[in-house]
C-alpha cells in the first residue's frame, strides 16, 4: 500500500490532515510508511495508491490550492480498508 500527503509550503490545515492520517492508520492497525510531498498541489490531499481519498480520482493536476474539502476520518479509513469513501456514511468514524 502507497500512502501520500500532499502539500503546500506552510499548508494552514496540514497538522490536522497529518492527525487524522496518523490516527487512521493507528486505528487499523496499519505499519505504512506515509510519503510525504511538498509542493505545487490542492493542499492537503491524501493519496491511497495514488487515489484522493476525497474525490476518488487519480492524482490530479499540479496546482498549488488551498483545499475547501479536507480529508476526513471516514474517508481517510474507507480508503485504507479498500472500499469506496462514498460508501461510507458521513459521522460513522
Amino acid at each position: 500500500m502507497n500512502v501520500e500527503l500532499l502539500l503546500t509550503p506552510n499548508c494552514p490545515n496540514a497538522s490536522a490532515a497529518r492527525a487524522v492520517l496518523a490516527d487512521s492508520l493507528r486505528r487499523l492497525g496499519l505499519p505504512v510508511r506515509v510519503h510525504e510531498r511538498v509542493g505545487d498541489y490542492p493542499s492537503p490531499t491524501i493519496l491511497v495508491d495514488g487515489v484522493d481519498v476525497m474525490t476518488e480520482a487519480e492524482e490530479g493536476p499540479r496546482v498549488a490550492a488551498c483545499r475547501l474539502d479536507v480529508p476526513t476520518t471516514e474517508r481517510v479509513l474507507a480508503a485504507l480498508r479498500g472500499g469506496s469513501p462514498s460508501s461510507t456514511s458521513e459521522g460513522a468514524a
